[in-house]
């Protein structure tokens, strides 16, 4: 069984012969044009999480998610292996990240409130809530609800990938459905798929301007939060915390559609 379907360089796609079982000189090659993925990726979260967490301890389980995605690949299915090892070394740092259990029980208290105010004003309001409007509503001034926003930032980092951890109940020939173009994909699993892509899209198009420019730019172009900041005119600080109000936006319009 051969299939040409590895792409070992983002920059200049090496297309390889995916033995039946790799060899220990492939399996180094895959990890050494990988591991710059894992580091990216890995930094990435890192940006949205507490000091105390090691950025190494982040590289380490991306590099198990990378072996895992080495061991179980199956180049006969309709991804490429990029696709597919990016789902599994993210995976492996939010695994350990809920391992880990860093967040204290006090800011999880937190967010659940955060979650609730926003939930209940944007059903009443029927559009997303304006921070002055959810500070209020819980009787914070400004200061400390922005600081509120701050603390709680990691712990929507984890809650907005529920849909990921989710996936992972699933088996591995319906996870290569899921990773698949839609064509390639069971009549049920796209229209699962077209669903929520629907439902994201509208919870994305109802987001106000600032913070539908900021998503688009994080997740859609990459850029940090730095460099958004450099495009808006905020400080990375006010990056982050519009972010988090972003996120907070979409999961409460998304838990009570799903």
């Amino acid at each position: 069984m051969r299939a040409n379907n590895a792409e070992l360089n983002d920059n200049s796609p090496v297309v390889i012969d995916w033995p039946e079982k790799i060899d220990p000189e492939t399996h180094e090659r895959l990890v050494l044009q990988y591991a710059p993925m894992i580091k990216y990726i890995a930094a990435r979260l890192a940006l949205r999480l507490p000091s105390h967490i090691s950025l190494d301890d982040l590289i380490s389980s991306g590099m198990i998610g990378l072996l895992d995605a080495i061991k179980k690949f199956d180049p006969q299915k309709n991804i490429s292996f990029k696709t597919y090892a990016e789902f599994r070394i993210k995976g492996a740092i939010l695994d350990e990240l809920r391992a880990l259990d860093w967040i204290p029980r006090s800011i999880r208290k937190k967010t659940s409130q955060l979650e609730k105010a926003y939930t209940k004003l944007e059903k009443e309001l029927g559009r997303p809530a304006e921070a002055e409007e959810v500070a209020h509503s819980m009787g914070l001034s400004m200061e400390e609800f922005y600081h509120l926003i701050d603390e709680t930032k990691g712990v929507s980092l984890l809650d907005i990938d529920a849909v990921r951890r989710n996936l992972n109940e699933f088996s591995e020939a319906e996870l290569y459905e899921i990773l698949q173009d839609e064509s390639s994909r069971s009549p049920f699993i796209s229209v699962h798929f077209a669903e929520l892509r629907d439902l994201l899209m509208r919870a994305l198009e109802d987001l106000p301007d600032k913070e539908k420019l900021l998503i688009s730019l994080y997740y859609y172009e990459e850029l940090t939060m730095k460099e958004i900041g450099e495009i808006m005119g905020y400080t990375e600080s006010r990056i982050s915390q519009i972010h988090t109000q972003a996120i907070f936006h979409l999961w409460s319009k998304l838990s009570h559609s799903l």
